[in-house]
């Protein structure tokens, strides 16, 4: 998105049963057991239901209610139905396949302003309530810690709800899109809702026949009956619940091929196509681009949405790229700065989609990357040089972190402007620390550390501190005190190689 505007051994997959396999049940005491320890138990259990259900979280800094403890989330397959209104709810079914890290009597979900019709755990019903933003299910009996555990929930999912807060689903002119980025999947759908807990997704669309849906991934199934299509759209990476994009409208969905046969297919206002043509032919010799400065692609397919829409942002949704059509159509926009923006949500594929980040804190390892690179392509594509803008950015950067905080400990937002964490100092304030950085160790190292780290990285997540270990790896040098005055100092470090450049003090506060 650019600035326009439990701790616990997680199981390989190979390690763990599927979905149906047969899960050991607690509570199936021996019938010869002593009278006294069964009644005991029943009151353990009447004493565990009956205590108040309370939001949980993984405890991030800035969002410390997103995310739940107790299990890991391996898929999840969403279902929805869009009756050609986008003013009304959809009905949606969501299920969650999940490995359990610890005994659970209660499970927590992220999910708010939808409507739940029934909770089912293992296939039985279970029972639920809501505190705060979290749906809270109990299920009919503990869930041992290590099974593997699956949730369905059906519910409504609600665009109305949605339209007062930072995202979640976004009416466009013809139908809808999804801005979820950064906690509010969970208004869309019940999940885990924090990057930290990445899974598979499995996304389904029943729209009238005159719609088509797009959604993360590649299409697995089309399925015509009477005057409604279902739409099935399948991923091949693990994808953090604010990246999930789903697109609803009277679109085309234009195809080309991209580097190594990529396929690159991009969804458009049908009456739009031609005259946004011109714009999306430029997507595969971006992904070149791109490719020869960090390396291969780390998804099945690109593309983008252009949404009719006012955001006043941009998205990078995982494999399909969040644009307001005005971007494209307004004469006021120079074509240097919408060609690097539209690299801004590529370079996001490789940096926050495929690399995501361990906790909030690291989002300027998202925003600073995917500025480095917007700003490179238009130094390289359009002669506006990179030394200028990040000059620039210096003489600024002292005001941006009193404003913001330092770029790696971001303040937090405000009640209610969640979007908050996405100021400058995660945006050019991160991209003058790489600038910091390539200075001090050179072009060549620099490079060698991008492409590690995307590589050592790729379909996971990963900390600030990953990047400074793996940055004095690659360099040979101990930078541990280098990025941390750059990352978490009040006060903007020196330049290397520009001791004259200098930074604009903030103003004092008033009193």
């Amino acid at each position: 998105m650019p600035l326009t505007l439990r701790i616990h051994a997680r199981p390989t997959f190979a390690d763990r049963p599927g979905p149906d396999a047969p899960r050991r049940r607690t509570g199936t005491a021996p019938r010869l057991k002593a009278a006294a320890l069964l009644a005991s138990a029943v009151s353990v259990c009447l004493l565990a239901a009956s205590a108040p259900a309370t939001p949980l979280g993984v405890g991030d800094r800035l969002f410390p209610h997103l995310g739940n403890p107790g299990y890991d989330v391996a898929s999840y397959d969403l279902s929805f139905t869009y009756q050609g209104d986008n003013s009304k709810p959809l009905t949606a079914v969501t299920t969650i396949d999940a490995w359990t890290t610890t005994e659970l009597d209660r499970i927590n979900l992220d999910f708010a302003h939808g409507d739940v019709q029934s909770v089912e755990v293992d296939g039985r019903p279970a029972a639920f309530t809501s505190a705060d933003e979290d749906l809270v299910i109990t299920p009919d009996e503990p869930l041992p810690g290590g099974s593997w555990m699956r949730i369905t929930v059906r519910h409504s999912s609600d665009p109305v709800s949605a339209a007062d807060r930072d995202g979640g689903w976004v009416r466009t002119t013809d139908g809808l899109a999804m801005a979820n980025q950064a906690d509010v999947a969970h208004l869309v759908f019940p999940c885990s809702d924090h990057p930290s807990d990445k899974a598979m997704f499995t996304i389904r669309v029943t729209a009238p026949d005159d719609y088509t849906a797009v959604a993360n991934g590649l299409p697995t199934d089309v399925d015509r009956a009477g005057r409604a299509t279902t739409w099935t759209y399948r991923t091949q990476h693990p994808m953090a619940t604010e990246l999930a994009q789903v697109s609803i409208g009277r679109s085309t969905v234009l195809r080309r091929t991209g580097p190594h046969g990529l396929p690159v297919r991009d969804v458009v206002p049908t009456k739009d196509r031609a005259e946004l043509e011109p714009w999306l032919k430029k997507t595969p010799d971006q992904i070149a681009w791109m490719e020869s400065k960090v390396g291969p692609y780390p998804f099945e397919t690109y593309g983008i949405l252009m949404a009719g829409a006012d955001t006043g942002f941009e998205l990078e949704t995982q494999t399909l790229s969040l644009f307001e059509k005005d971007l494209f159509t307004e004469p006021a926009y120079p074509k240097w700065y919408v060609e690097s923006i539209m690299v801004h949500e590529l370079a996001h594929q490789w940096f926050g989609d495929s690399v995501s980040p361990r906790t909030w804190s690291d989002l300027w390892l998202n925003e600073g990357h995917a500025t480095w690179y917007e700003a490179l392509y238009a130094e390289e594509k359009a002669g506006r040089t990179l030394q200028a803008r990040m000059k620039a950015a210096y003489g600024f950067s002292d005001r941006w972190r009193a404003a913001g905080g330092p770029p790696a400990a971001p303040k937090p937002p405000k009640a209610g402007q969640k979007i908050g964490i996405f100021r400058p100092n995660v945006y050019d304030g991160a991209a003058l620390v790489l600038y910091a950085l390539r200075q001090e160790i050179g072009r060549r190292p620099f490079e060698n550390l991008e492409r590690a780290w995307v590589q050592e990285h790729r379909d996971g997540t990963a900390t600030t501190a990953d990047f400074v270990r793996l940055a004095a790896e690659v360099s040979g040098r101990d930078l541990g005190g280098f990025l941390q005055d750059w990352l978490y100092g009040e006060q903007t470090p020196p330049m290397p190689g520009h001791p004259d450049w200098k930074a604009t003090a903030p103003a004092a506060p008033v009193k």
